[in-house]
């Protein structure tokens, strides 16, 4: 930990302008452990940014970040996990459709020893309220059966709201360059390296504003990678990072 925080909460996003307040307005009012809120756009034009800047100047644990890796949401969290401050990070989205009331309680997992804790959808006391019934469809399919087969920690690994040990993610390195995949790519490392996982409920809901920049058919070939990189025998770190770069080579 580094000045007394105790998370560091990373948030790409992409052109929400005002409507990026009603979610830091929660996140502010339900996170009571010492952090800093990381949001991470790609460009200094992005309409996020005067609005996150205007925040800041009653929040001072709310930073701009501005994402030189590459374009899209995985360089987004990628530069912000790099840039965290604190040994535990929690990422979680602009649409305002996760709960931040879990925040707390996914650092706290994190602090007693799991490298991946996921807020589940899909677990007893979770739900999925709205969204495309075909990508909730898959997103459960693919965590239940994740789950029940290579006993992966969480019945929700494709959701991105999660909280991880920063030291972690710094061993087994981030192969995502696209969408939001990063979660289930992290939850199958964890799974190869049988490093622990763990889950609490969480209740998600359709975002009442603006348009989604979720894009199902161009990254569901990318979650299917990571799906199948979770089957198989437990590896070091080095030949995990190895094969990783392979699964992800085109």
């Amino acid at each position: 930990m580094t000045d007394g925080l105790r998370a560091s909460i990373v948030i790409p996003a992409y052109n929400e302008g005002e409507d990026i307040v009603p979610g830091l307005d929660r996140i502010f009012e339900a996170v009571h452990l010492e952090s800093e809120v990381l949001v991470v756009v790609d460009t200094p034009t992005d309409t996020t940014v005067p609005v996150v800047e205007r925040y800041a100047e009653s929040q001072p644990r709310l930073k701009i970040l501005i994402n030189d890796y590459g374009r899209g949401p995985a360089y987004a969290i990628r530069y912000g996990i790099d840039h965290a401050t604190s040994e535990t990070v929690v990422v979680t989205m602009a649409d305002g459709c996760d709960d931040p009331r879990q925040i707390d309680d996914l650092v706290r997992l994190v602090e007693r020893g799991v490298v991946v804790a996921a807020a589940s959808r899909y677990m007893p006391g979770g739900q999925q309220v709205g969204g495309p019934r075909f990508k909730s469809f898959l997103s459960r399919t693919a965590g239940i059966t994740l789950n029940l087969f290579t006993n992966a920690g969480t019945r929700d690994a494709t959701n991105s709201f999660k909280a991880y040990n920063a030291e972690f993610v710094r061993q087994v390195g981030i192969n995502s360059q696209d969408g939001f995949e990063i979660g289930l790519e992290l939850t199958a490392k964890a799974r190869r390296l049988r490093q622990p996982v763990a889950e609490i409920p969480t209740i998600w809901l359709d975002r009442a504003f603006g348009q989604s920049n979720f894009k199902l058919a161009k990254w569901l070939p990318k979650y299917f990678r990571w799906y199948r990189f979770a089957f198989g025998k437990q590896l070091t770190v080095e030949e995990l990072r190895a094969l990783a770069d392979k699964n992800t080579t085109p």
